[in-house]
């Protein structure tokens, strides 16, 4: 059995989208980091990173419970056990490098970007400019590389267009902007018209929705998220 740990944001709901195209069965035990369940001793034994997803496979290849957090080793792991979405052999090194593109550059730049500009203090321009500059720019990066393709990879849906969806899903948020906020780049436009017609995104959304997550950004919220001691937080004294 699957048992996937997951909370609001856009690489969860990546995993979601994951299981909802494969049907696999699996466990969804919510995280809600806005009261500070990520820092509970309990979870920071599954991702001592303490932060949602992370995935305990009870039904490893290995015989023995796996433990994976961070959604793109649990998409390569869940796409490896399930042999699905991995496209062909050959796409492999471009599969790989896509998959870094959005963990190490799309992903946290995008972040970085909601963080400052709707939860920081005010008067940061430079770091406002510079993460909304970045993920822009990773944004025309990925909007070049689809010009007169489908897919991110190979002729193939896969794990790289997944994960480019949960991020691209929250473009609006990114840059600030709620009508229409991909209309520079119209490679993700269609792209993302494309995904959002899939069956299994709606799946995605409603296992998203089974909780109800606290959304107030209260000061208890904001200490759970943005903790001001590093020993709270990496002790896991927060509830």
């Amino acid at each position: 059995m699957l048992h996937f740990y997951y909370g609001p944001g856009p690489n969860p709901i990546k995993i979601a989208l994951f299981l909802a195209e494969t049907g696999v069965p699996f466990e969804a035990i919510p995280v809600d980091t806005y009261r500070g369940a990520q820092h509970d001793t309990a979870f920071r034994s599954i991702n001592p990173n303490g932060k949602v997803p992370a995935l305990v496979d009870t039904d490893s290849p290995r015989g023995t419970p796996a433990t994976l957090f961070d959604s793109t080793a649990i998409l390569l792991y869940l796409s490896e056990k399930t042999g699905q979405f991995l496209g062909e052999a050959q796409d492999r090194p471009q599969l790989l490098s896509w998959l870094m593109f959005i963990a190490t550059g799309l992903g946290p730049f995008s972040g970085q970007a909601v963080h400052f500009q709707h939860a920081a203090p005010e008067g940061l321009e430079y770091a406002v400019n510079r993460y909304r500059r970045e993920a822009e720019r990773h944004y025309q990066v990925l909007n070049d590389h689809l010009e007169g393709r489908s897919f991110i990879v190979g002729d193939h849906y896969t794990i790289a267009d997944m994960s480019a969806w949960g991020w691209l899903d929250r473009a609006a948020r990114v840059l600030k902007e709620e009508d229409k906020p991909l209309h520079c780049w119209p490679n993700l436009t269609r792209f993302m018209t494309m995904m959002n017609a899939r069956p299994a995104v709606e799946q995605a959304r409603a296992i998203m929705n089974r909780h109800s997550f606290k959304t107030v950004m209260d000061e208890d919220a904001r200490e759970a998220m943005f903790p001001t001691s590093f020993t709270s937080a990496s002790q896991g004294t927060m509830s």
